[in-house]
């Protein structure tokens, strides 16, 4: 992972401010991924504080032949800010791009940089009575730059879709160092290729986004969940018709979460285990509204139970329970509950067409079972939308050398298992490098190649994040 040569870093430091640059030691900390990885030992970190100076940086690498890997909120897990490693890069920042420019409310819209938070955009639209709807974990962390890149995803999905789905123009610096300016708020316009959708979900590939206009949506101040033991993954489906039809257009998270998780939690944080009625799984529901939901989540509980598909279920009756429930929901991933051995394992961020989750769910477990008896396979996440996160990982140091050399068998399974059902390797994490050599026959050859003409078209010298996302051709 060739640094760019002194000569070269120091040119960028007249470009921009003396808090722009940093390297060595002082890069590392900006560097590391929520799985403990380094981008690289040897980084340049740029960090631009304005559009502008994003320019001047792509334009002077661009002259001199130096890659440009762009980094939102450093959460990602799919490898997709590592360098390349076979020529000179940097790492560009978006952190100092942190502005919300504007909120209005009348047009339904925010505007913000690329550096800002989900959740500050969340706590903007908030304050004028309004709702960005996109919602993951990592909310505290993860920036809007880095949402659109990989297209994120989360629990509001079910009802507000991807990022995508809340992205109504944006700003993005290409690759001669122009700024195209697509910061549109129009709710309609047929005026030709939408070309912001070019880069949501493009992994920074095909140039940098500096600024956004997102989508806004009522408030819903009225937000009641509801953790149901189920008796069968069977019951997922009817399930999740009789919250649409009990409560319409107010169902805003369906996840799934294994009851082991849940003990798994209390176990090394002590938190307590919200339900245990004895089976495998559970659901956790939620309804938010301008009215109130209690009423339908009522009628829910008592449809499914008399149908036979809830065993028992709690209801949140206050703001801290409701918090206390999606707080276990963001934190059985092994990063909380195994973190000894999170990062030997596979981290699915899968997703099948939502009538195959129950069949997903079962084929991978059962292949698990016979490549790596040694492992623990479990699987949680958002069931609205058929993106399970499947975790297979080894759970004590005697366990660790033979999934190690399962661990191809079982990769190779997983692929199978993902295609046959016609689903995705990457539903809201991203291809990045993790991915990139797995995922080709997800989609026909032409496709891909319709993405590297693409690729082509806007990135001639292949500066931007290069070697990510799109498999090479003989794989």
């Amino acid at each position: 992972m060739p640094a760019p040569d002194h000569a070269f870093v120091d040119s960028l430091r007249g470009l921009l401010d003396d808090r722009a640059i940093l390297t060595g030691a002082d890069a590392i900390g900006h560097t590391t991924d929520p799985r403990g990885v380094s981008a690289t030992d040897d980084v340049v970190l740029v960090r631009p504080r304005d559009v502008d100076g994003v320019s001047a940086v792509v334009k002077a690498c661009a002259l001199a032949g130096v890659a440009i890997v762009a980094q939102g909120g450093n959460t990602g897990l799919s490898y997709g800010t590592h360098l390349p490693a076979d020529r000179p890069s940097i790492l560009l920042s978006v952190s100092r791009l942190n502005q919300i420019e504007s909120v209005d409310p009348d047009r339904w819209t925010l505007t913000a940089q690329a550096g800002v938070t989900i959740q500050a955009v969340q706590e903007a639209a908030a304050a004028v009575g309004r709702k960005f709807a996109p919602d993951w974990g990592a909310r505290g962390t993860a920036t809007v730059g880095g949402g659109i890149s990989t297209d994120a995803g989360g629990t509001n999905v079910v009802r507000y879709g991807n990022m995508r789905d809340n992205v109504m123009g944006l700003e993005a610096v290409v690759a001669d160092g122009s700024v195209w300016d697509g910061r549109r708020s129009l709710r309609k316009d047929s005026s030709g290729y939408d070309l912001k959708h070019l880069f949501i979900g493009a992994e920074g590939t095909l140039g940098i986004v500096t600024s956004a206009v997102l989508k806004l949506v009522p408030a819903t101040p009225y937000e009641t969940s509801t953790l149901a033991a189920i008796t069968d993954l069977d019951d997922l489906m009817p399930l999740l018709s009789l919250a649409q039809e009990h409560a319409p257009g107010a169902l805003s998270g369906f996840e799934l979460i294994p009851t082991f998780a849940m003990h798994r939690l209390a176990e090394v944080t002590g938190a307590s285990v919200h339900l245990d009625a004895g089976t495998e799984f559970c659901v956790l529901i939620r309804l938010a509204s301008s009215e109130p939901v209690d009423d339908m989540i009522a009628a829910f509980l008592s449809a499914g139970a008399g149908a036979g598909h809830i065993v028992d279920a709690i209801v949140a009756g206050t703001p801290d329970q409701e918090t206390s429930l999606w707080h276990m929901r963001d934190e059985i991933t092994p990063m909380t509950t195994y973190v000894e051995y999170q990062g030997l394992g596979l981290k699915l961020d899968t997703a099948v067409p939502i009538d195959q989750i129950a069949e997903f769910v079962r084929r991978i477990s059962q292949r698990a079972a016979e490549i790596a008896p040694d492992s623990l396979c479990y699987g949680f996440g958002h069931v609205g939308d058929g993106n399970i996160h499947m975790m297979i990982l080894p759970i004590s140091p005697e366990a660790v050398e033979p999934w190690l050399a399962a661990k191809p068998a079982m990769e190779a399974a997983v692929d199978q298992t993902v295609f046959e059902l016609d689903g995705t390797l990457s539903a809201e994490h991203g291809v990045g490098l993790l991915l990139k050599d797995r995922v080709g026959p997800q989609k026909q050859e032409l496709e891909w190649d319709l993405m590297r003409s693409i690729k082509r078209a806007l990135d001639p010298d292949d500066i931007f994040n290069p070697g990510k996302l799109i498999p090479d051709p003989e794989v």
